[in-house]
């Protein structure tokens, strides 16, 4: 199981997210509190964010080390501020390969794209009835064999089919014909997933049997004034509230918080 944080509201550096909080995403690496299986997230980490002031495409990071042992990301996240930031350290699957093309964050355009969580047997179960309904657009621009990719590019080509609902609706949509599958397949899956354009957060707590992967989130805390902060495990200590299991919850640019049971 990975860790997941998402940021979104006054330009904060990364240095201040990522390393200050006592329990922060580099101490969860190493030191988890609530994983649900494997001890360590020493698989390698993403970090991806946004321009503070232009409207372009999102940066990330990524590296196959443990993050705690990048000599880069510490000097880096001192330069760096943004308004959105989505970041991920990773415990790999057996069956999922260590490498750069199975780092999160996931991009396409302006979307960027976290996943905490599995799907039982993955590539003897699910992996080819995904593929089977996928748009020709994504089907083609899956890089790695992680279940985390193939969930990102189902979100995608539901986007894509659904181009006038909202997003919340894609994701919906795309965590019950996971559901569904898992189901005719008889296999567990446990989907928490963040993404953001870099203007809003839409993030689920799903899981086909409970309790799903812990996820968390908190608005305005004085340590991060006008803001929300979304993650597996608290940071540090204040008013954190647990997401509801089976739940989709969205975070506006104003840092207004709406939750919706799946």
């Amino acid at each position: 199981m990975c860790r997941l944080l998402a940021y979104l509201g006054s330009p904060v550096s990364l240095e201040h997210l990522l390393y200050k909080p006592e329990h922060s995403l580099i101490v969860q690496g190493y030191k988890p509190r609530e994983m649900t299986s494997g001890v360590v997230n020493a698989d390698g980490f993403g970090v991806g964010w946004y321009h503070s002031q232009k409207d372009m495409e999102p940066f990330t990071y990524k590296n196959t080390l443990p993050i705690w042992n990048d000599i880069n990301l510490p000097s880096l996240s001192r330069y760096i501020e943004s308004k959105c930031v989505l970041a991920y350290v990773r415990s790999a699957t057996s069956e999922q390969t260590v490498d750069f093309a199975n780092c999160q964050p996931f991009k396409h355009q302006q979307q960027l794209f976290i996943h905490n969580g599995r799907i039982e047997n993955f590539h003897k179960t699910l992996h080819r009835k995904i593929r089977s309904t996928l748009t020709q657009d994504f089907y083609e621009k899956i890089n790695g064999n992680t279940d985390s990719e193939h969930i990102f590019a189902l979100l995608l080509s539901q986007s894509q089919i659904n181009k006038h609902r909202p997003p919340e609706y894609a994701l919906r949509t795309t965590l019950l014909t996971l559901l569904e599958m898992a189901k005719r397949y008889q296999v567990e899956a446990s989907i928490n997933v963040i993404f953001s354009d870099g203007h809003r957060l839409i993030a689920s707590r799903f899981a086909t049997t409970s309790p799903a992967p812990s996820l968390y989130w908190i608005r305005d805390d004085p340590t991060f004034s006008n803001s929300v902060i979304i993650a597996s495990e608290p940071l540090f200590i204040g008013n954190w509230n647990a997401f509801p299991e089976n739940s989709i919850i969205t975070v506006g640019a104003d840092c207004e918080i709406q939750i919706e049971k799946i």
